[in-house]
């Protein structure tokens, strides 16, 4: 079904963008920052895979769930959208595992004699 793959990404990051704002840990914090960080990050990909593409290291397959839109030779319109995910939820996984670190730091100061 055309358009599978797209929707799954979309969800995903829905439900990403969900634990980010219930938890308060990325956009809600800095948008600015994370959002320049996500277009930065996907940025990076993108000219990564421009030069892979470049090198015939990265092709294209068939598949029946991508849309069947290209936006250059072997780049689907799937493939940012991918890259701006995997940013975000880099970026809101670090915010996680940060919080995370702080708060084992916090209790450690408590039980401290």
């Amino acid at each position: 079904m055309p358009g599978l793959y797209l929707l799954a990404i979309l969800i995903s990051f829905a439900g990403i963008a969900v634990l980010d704002v219930r938890l308060r840990l990325a956009f809600p914090v800095a948008p600015g920052r994370t959002a320049g960080a996500v277009a930065l990050g996907t940025a990076f990909f993108l000219v990564w895979d421009a030069v892979g593409i470049a090198a015939g290291v990265f092709v294209k397959g068939t598949s029946p769930l991508l849309l069947g839109i290209d936006l250059a030779p072997h780049l689907p319109l799937e493939e940012p959208v991918f890259l701006a995910f995997l940013c975000y939820l880099g970026l809101v996984t670090w915010a996680g595992a940060l919080r995370i670190a702080e708060r084992r730091a916090e209790a450690a100061k408590e039980q401290a004699p």
